[in-house]
């Protein structure tokens, strides 16, 4: 039905309408608005309301009727219809006029791996349209290989997605790879083991989370629990398989390790004293004075030093093979260097004039082994000496030798970065994080060593 004043196909009485409102039906030409009789700042706002890409704009200019000619200024049009297999959008809402209501849109598209997604919260049409175009070009220009491997990796169980990462890690230390699948085996793989990849959403690692705070998991172990699982779905993300950022605003677990017990220089004296063991104490001795790890310690080798007061790490007796093994956090065949005290030295070269080396001059020879390992520490440290009545920190353990080095070296004032370089931490927050207690007069040193150069500038 025409519109009263007629000559305007885009304007028609709706029946069902209050009397007197119109509504827009269809687009309005530039001529339909030169016949058009109304006024032309209205035909101009409801042509806003309906195409938004339209604008009116009066210049002025009298038509040859003596009527001002409102001159049309098109904008980037709407995107053209949606070509089949790039995707579709469209409103979750029920409202009788969906196109102006303001609920977001949704759209709904097929990745690369052929796995149906959506994603919300497009304000209109164009937006959604846009974001379709981007994903389908995206989609267009994968591979065809490259979109396999998203569907084979996205499509399989979490599993066997393990296992896939753990053999083509060739870098991985024998510890680093056991620990690995020790967690995955006892955490991982009984609450996620058979959920397909591509499935993994923030969500679903929350829940995980939140599982194991029931189950009672200890902080430590939910924080090396996590850290493998953020490695594993980092790795799938990068593959394609999981769409979105599976961690995104995951709050992670927290952990803040003890602090580190120190026996004092008596109390290590006393304990070797207790022991009654020459192989232990030479093995205190390069732990308290070189500050090194138990099996770095077990491996002592009197080639490696290098100098009178330096002795080079390059190899650990691994607790598990009780065998020869790379560095922690190193490549085979680096190393690090480490301060050899006199007494240290000396310490050195008085057990092996007493007991010898083996042919290649390692110092801690096994009864059974070419080399002495853990276990026989653990002997002595949880049998022996649990018999004796010994003064022992509360709360110490074998790793408080080690403990002993890096408080000696803070407490004559050495450089807590060199610290971090001998005791071989993989970055120097690991040190701080454990030591820094152990530097409580630092601030006050500071200031007492900054007053002397302001004293006269504050008088």
């Amino acid at each position: 039905m025409s519109g009263p004043g007629g000559g305007c196909e885009g304007l028609c009485h709706d029946p069902d309408a209050i009397p007197g409102k119109f509504l827009l039906t269809c687009g309005l030409t530039e001529s339909t608005h030169r016949r058009h009789p109304v006024r032309s700042a209205l035909v101009d706002w409801l042509c806003r309301l309906v195409r938004p890409g339209i604008r009116t704009k009066i210049t002025g200019a009298e038509s040859a009727k003596g009527q001002q000619e409102p001159e049309v200024s098109t904008l980037p049009s709407i995107p053209k219809q949606l070509a089949r297999g790039m995707g579709s959008f469209a409103k979750p809402c029920s409202c009788s006029q969906p196109t102006r209501c303001p609920h977001p849109y949704f759209i709904r598209y097929r990745d690369a791996s052929g796995k149906q997604r959506e994603e919300s919260g497009f304000r209109t049409q164009d937006a959604a349209k846009e974001r379709l175009v981007e994903l389908y070009a995206r989609k267009a220009s994968t591979p065809a290989s490259k979109a396999e491997l998203i569907r084979h990796y996205g499509q399989m169980r979490f599993e066997d997605f393990v296992g896939d990462y753990m053999g083509r890690q060739r870098r991985l230390s024998y510890g680093t790879a056991y620990e690995y699948e020790h967690l995955a085996r006892n955490h991982l793989i009984p609450e996620l083991g058979s959920r397909r990849v591509e499935t993994f959403s923030p969500l679903v690692v929350e829940n995980f989370l939140t599982t194991m705070d029931r189950l009672g998991t200890p902080d430590p172990t939910q924080f090396k629990v996590y850290v493998l699982l953020k490695t594993l779905l980092l790795d799938a993300h990068r593959k394609g398989a999981i769409s979105g950022h599976p961690l995104q605003d995951v709050d992670a677990p927290r952990y803040e390790a003890e602090r580190a017990v120190v026996p004092t220089k008596e109390q290590i004296v006393e304990i070797k004293m207790a022991a009654a063991h020459d192989r232990f104490s030479m093995f205190v001795d390069m732990m308290a004075g070189c500050g090194l790890r138990n099996g770095e310690a077990l491996a002592l080798n009197v080639n490696n030093i290098v100098a009178d007061d330096v002795y080079r790490v390059t190899e650990q007796v691994h607790y598990r093979t009780k065998k020869l093994e790379q560095l922690k956090h190193r490549k085979p065949g680096d190393f690090r260097e480490v301060p050899l005290p006199r007494s240290i030295r000396e310490s050195i070269e008085r057990f092996v004039e007493q007991h010898g080396t083996t042919d290649d001059g390692y110092v801690l020879q096994g009864t059974r082994a070419k080399h002495m390992n853990h276990s026989t520490i653990n002997a002595i440290w949880y049998r022996k000496l649990a018999g004796k009545d010994v003064d022992m920190p509360e709360g110490m353990t074998i790793y408080g030798y080690r403990h002993f080095f890096a408080a000696n070296c803070l407490a004559h004032n050495i450089p807590i970065t060199d610290v971090a370089e001998w005791m071989g931490h993989k970055s120097i927050e690991v040190t701080f994080r454990i030591y820094r207690h152990l530097m409580p007069a630092s601030i006050g040193r500071a200031a007492r060593l900054l007053d002397r150069g302001l004293h006269d500038l504050a008088a």
